[in-house]
């Protein structure tokens, strides 16, 4: 059983940033894809980003492209998400995940959740 502990979230504003860090007690860390999804209210869980195991290839849903970045550290068994120029769309509670296999945009690959950590973004 892998256990996934999210932290960094807070209140913003609108065009401000701000980084999730999650980890993992695993020491098998870099066999796992690391996925952050986001689940606003009333709406269902949808996928943000992900980065596979030895960090080589990364995917970004359309709506954060170019402003949100996923990146991870193996040695610490940690991956982060860097978020910038947030609009109050982004609001959300974020989760991590971990998955050993399947497409890494899909809830359905992942095995290992995070509580969530909430994000707030104000006008």
């Amino acid at each position: 059983q892998v256990q996934l502990v999210e932290s960094g979230g807070g209140l913003v504003q609108a065009g401000g940033s701000l980084r999730l860090s999650c980890t993992a007690s695993t020491r098998a860390f870099s066999a796992y894809t690391m996925g952050w999804f986001r689940q606003a209210p009333g709406k269902e869980r949808e996928f943000v980003a992900a980065i596979t195991g030895s960090g080589g290839w990364t995917y970004y849903a359309d709506s954060v492209k170019g402003r949100f970045t996923i990146s991870r550290d193996n040695a610490k068994s940690t991956v982060i998400l860097e978020m910038n120029s947030l609009k109050v769309e982004d609001t959300a509670v974020y989760y991590c995940a971990g998955s050993r296999y399947g497409d890494a945009r899909r809830r359905s690959s992942y095995d290992y959740w995070g509580q969530g950590t909430q994000a707030t973004v104000s006008s």
